[in-house]
């Protein structure tokens, strides 16, 4: 492997102790709450459009757009073995 020295180096995030240590003392005493998880959060969301994704637009579709979606998948596997 070969390293680019071109390469922009990215400065490391400084970590202040105190105002670290501040906020976990406000937590703890109630006086802010604590962060939300947001990558926990989206991950969720995500999950749960993907499950009802998939059926609620099969119930949207018309019988006649199925049909189309379905002729034009079985034209591209066809394709793709010929």
């Amino acid at each position: 492997m070969v390293y680019d020295l071109s390469m922009a180096k990215r400065k490391k995030k400084e970590h202040d102790f105190s105002l670290t240590a501040l906020r976990v003392v406000q937590e703890a005493t109630g006086q802010v709450s604590p962060r939300p998880k947001p990558k926990q959060d989206m991950k969720v969301l995500g999950r749960l459009g993907g499950m009802k994704g998939g059926k609620a637009r099969a119930e949207k579709l018309t019988p006649e757009r199925r049909s189309e979606i379905a002729k034009k998948a079985a034209q591209a596997r066809w394709k793709a073995q010929a």
